[in-house]
Order: C-alpha cells, then sequence, then structure tokens
C-alpha cells in the first residue's frame, strides 16, 4: 500500500460518505453555472439591460471561478481540505442567499462573484480528494466525479428553465443555497489533517490572477487591451517564480513531460468538448427552432448516459491505465463529431441519439487525464497541479466559445463533410464539427508520440 493510502486509512463506510458528500457539493457547484446560463435573459428583462451588461452574470463568474480553481488547488498542498471546504461552501451558501434577495443588478453580479469565489473550491478539491484519500482507487472515484459533473450540466438547463418559468429566476439562487446544509457532515466526516510546511507567495498569485482575469476578459470582450495588460502580468508572474524562494507555481512543474502533454491535450480536448456544449443550444434554437426547454431535453439524454458510464471509465482507468482510456476518449469524439456533422439540418431526436456518443466521451477524458496527472505529479505538487488542469480547461472552454462565435458571424455554403445533409445555413454548424474531427485526430497523434518518445505510454 502507498504512503499516501496508509496515512489516510479509511473504511468503506468513510469513503462511501466522502464521496457521498463531495458528489453533493459538486453537484450544486455545477448546476449553478449552468442553471444561471438559461436565466441570462430573464435577468436582462428584469433590469432593462443590454445583453453586453448582462452577460457579466455569466463572465464575472466564470474569471473567479477558474481564478480560485487554480488558487484553492495551491492552498491544498498546505492547508487541510477540510478547512479550505467549510470556507468555499460558506462563501457558496452566502452569495446564494445574498443574491436571491438582491434589489439591483449590481448586487445580483457582486453575489455571482461571491458564489464564484466558493464554488471554485468545490471543483478544485473534487479532483484532489481521489488523490489524497483514495490513492488506489483514484480512477474509479474520479469517474464517479465525472459523472456527476456530467449529471449536472444535463439536469442544469431542465431545472433552471423550469424553476425560472415557474416561479422567478431569483429562486435559481435558493438552490445553491442548500448546500449549506452539507457543511456540518464535511466537519465531521472529512479526515483531520495537519498544516503542511510551505508559504503562499502573494505576489505571485496577485500576478497570475490579474494575468488570467485579463485574458477571459480578451477572449470574450475581444479587447486588445486586455490581452497587452494578459501578457504583460503573465511576464511579471514568470519573473516572479524565477525569482521567489517559495515561487506560486513551481517552474520545474512545467518540465514535467508527461504533465505537459497531458496538460496541452487536455486543452484542445476539452476545448472541443465545451464548443460542444456552446454550439448545440445555438444549432437546436437556429436550425430546428427548439425553446429553451426543449434544447434542455434534448441535451439531457447524452448527458444521462455520460453520467451512467463516468464510472466504467473510472474503472477502466484503473484497469487499463489513463493512457488507452485518453484513446477511447479520442475515439468516441471523433465518431460523435462525425456523425453530427452528418446529420446537422435533422430532427431533434436525431440530434439528440448522435450526441449521446460525443457526451460519453467526456467523464472519459476528464478522468483519464485528471488520473494520469496525479500518477506523474510529486505529491506536494498534486493540488497546484490540479488547480493547473482546472484553470487550463476553463481557458479552453472559453477560447472554444469565442473561436465558434466568429466562425458563426460568417456564412459558409462549401460543405467540407460530403455525406452531410446540411443545407443553408446548417453547413455551418456542419463544417465546425468537421473542424473538432480534425483537431481531435491531430491532437490524438500528438498524445501518442509525446508519450512514446518518452515512454510513458502503457
Amino acid at each position: 500500500m502507498s504512503a499516501i493510502a496508509e496515512e489516510y486509512t479509511l473504511s468503506k463506510s468513510e469513503k462511501k460518505k466522502i464521496i457521498f458528500l463531495m458528489c453533493s457539493v459538486l453537484l450544486f457547484s455545477v448546476m449553478n453555472g449552468t442553471m444561471f446560463m438559461i436565466a441570462v435573459p430573464d435577468i436582462a428583462k428584469s433590469f432593462s439591460l443590454l445583453p453586453s451588461q448582462v452577460s457579466w452574470v455569466v463572465t464575472g463568474y466564470i474569471i473567479l471561478y477558474a481564478i480560485g480553481a487554480l488558487m484553492y488547488g495551491k492552498l491544498a498542498d498546505i492547508y487541510p481540505l477540510k478547512t479550505l471546504l467549510t470556507i468555499g461552501l460558506s462563501l457558496f451558501a452566502a452569495g446564494s442567499v445574498f443574491g436571491f434577495f438582491a434589489p439591483t443588478f449590481l448586487m445580483v453580479v457582486i453575489a455571482r462573484l461571491i458564489q464564484a469565489m466558493g464554488a471554485s473550491s468545490i471543483l478544485a478539491l473534487a479532483f484532489i480528494v481521489p488523490s489524497r484519500y483514495f490513492w488506489d482507487e483514484r480512477g474509479r472515484v474520479l469517474g464517479i466525479v465525472s459523472s456527476t459533473m456530467a449529471f449536472a450540466s444535463g439536469v442544469g438547463p431542465v431545472i433552471g428553465g423550469f424553476v425560472a418559468g415557474a416561479l422567478n429566476w431569483q429562486f435559481l439562487f435558493l438552490i445553491s443555497a442548500l448546500v449549506m446544509i452539507t457543511i456540518p457532515f464535511f466537519q465531521i466526516w472529512i479526515p483531520e489533517e495537519e498544516k503542511k510546511e510551505g508559504k503562499v507567495d502573494i505576489l505571485g498569485a496577485v500576478f497570475i490572477a490579474v494575468a488570467v482575469a485579463d485574458l477571459i476578459l480578451f477572449i470574450t470582450m475581444f479587447d486588445w487591451w486586455y490581452f497587452v495588460i494578459s501578457i504583460v502580468f503573465f511576464g511579471l508572474f514568470s519573473w516572479r517564480i524565477s525569482k521567489s524562494d517559495i515561487p506560486f507555481i513551481r517552474p520545474d512543474l512545467f518540465k514535467n513531460a508527461p504533465y505537459r502533454t497531458t496538460i496541452i491535450a487536455g486543452f484542445f480536448a476539452i476545448m472541443t468538448m465545451m464548443g460542444l456544449m456552446f454550439i448545440m443550444p445555438l444549432l437546436l434554437s437556429e436550425v430546428n427552432e427548439l425553446n429553451t426547454l426543449l434544447i434542455g431535453l434534448t441535451l439531457f439524454p447524452g448527458a444521462m448516459v455520460a453520467a451512467f458510464m463516468g464510472r466504467w471509465a473510472g474503472l477502466l482507468t484503473d484497469r487499463r491505465g489513463s493512457n488507452q482510456v485518453v484513446f477511447i476518449a479520442f475515439a468516441l469524439m471523433i465518431t460523435g463529431f462525425l456523425l453530427i456533422s452528418t446529420f446537422t439540418g435533422g430532427p431533434a431526436w436525431l440530434i439528440s441519439t448522435v450526441l449521446i456518443i460525443t457526451f460519453i466521451a467526456f467523464p472519459f477524458i476528464q478522468t483519464s487525464t485528471a488520473n494520469l496527472i496525479s500518477t506523474v505529479l510529486p505529491r506536494n505538487e498534486i493540488g497546484v497541479g490540479m488547480g493547473i488542469y482546472n484553470l487550463v480547461n476553463f481557458m479552453s472552454g472559453a477560447f472554444g466559445g469565442a473561436i465558434i462565435g466568429k466562425i458563426l458571424d460568417y456564412d459558409n455554403d462549401i460543405k467540407l463533410n460530403p455525406f452531410s445533409i446540411a443545407q443553408g445555413n446548417e453547413i455551418v454548424y456542419s463544417n465546425i464539427f468537421v473542424g473538432f474531427v480534425v483537431l481531435t485526430i491531430l491532437n490524438g497523434c500528438f498524445f501518442y508520440m509525446s508519450f512514446r518518445r518518452k515512454q510513458y505510454l502503457s
């Protein structure tokens, strides 16, 4: 048994309680994002806002959520998980209660920012818990985590559309506030830990936070000044970690070839998967003329099957190794993207059916890459390593959405897929999925060649 497993010897009952707790709060965290995306039009109407104004409900949340995922990951290498989760859950619950009673749009945005500061702890630590308490069954637990995320992503829009339609969008805050119920159980069930040696480089943390925030603002608003500021602060951050005795991120972390390869491959894989999540509501609305609720119901079967398959992805990762599962995910993605490209313009039930294949790839790619990172990093760097992993996932999603948004601004009548049934304005959607296929094939080749060259391929 590994040293890590010996330090936290837990009974089956204790392990089940921890998994149940983490999945419960992760459900609230992920749903909180998808529910509010559905409610953005209603919020704009309530406060008579322009699209650029109401977008801060989502943009502000994403910025702090991404930064928080990195910060909590770093802190987890030093401070007990119980302490970090208690702080995070308290902030999440406080922001939710504040948002429910918020009388102005400014107060709503502030509430969302407080929510993000807390909710990001849940995502960050959900990927650290398996390597901390379940060392010999990391894949299985990571599969459960990925299943929960897939389920929450699918059910979030359905619940959000129903609650916002039947009651009011403010009641979405009330749903998220229920997370406060779990705080006492974390105090009881999470193992006691001592604070480890180490300090947090505050200046380095500020530099990377500003750099990431401005990069996300550039991606979402396409203002070049944000890009310039981001580059400047990334430069300051690079200077800081090379000079500091206690750098926020150790420079040699990026010299770890398997870790670097996994981060890069994960970036492009998640970019296409999040691009899928971004484009499908637009496609179903414009091409199939579905309303918000029907769009949610069309996506729902794929999310549910993905949630079910997440457990198998975890078990397969433990049995066959992370690398093999990455290739399975790539194969599912290529097949799914190609089928969606072919049947774009077809009936919604057909699109819903072929989406299942692509949705299944999500827990496979997430479980395998997260597990791979936990095996190639030293124990004292898993927290910050996972934090960077989560940050990169957010950045890739933002990049994917921004690129697709620009592509959709232009008409295209040249079919890249000769078997596609798309016509007219449907063709551009079909072509985007062809692009996803090409990118995934190139990404798979990169992953294979990188690990083969370093002799890490199993």
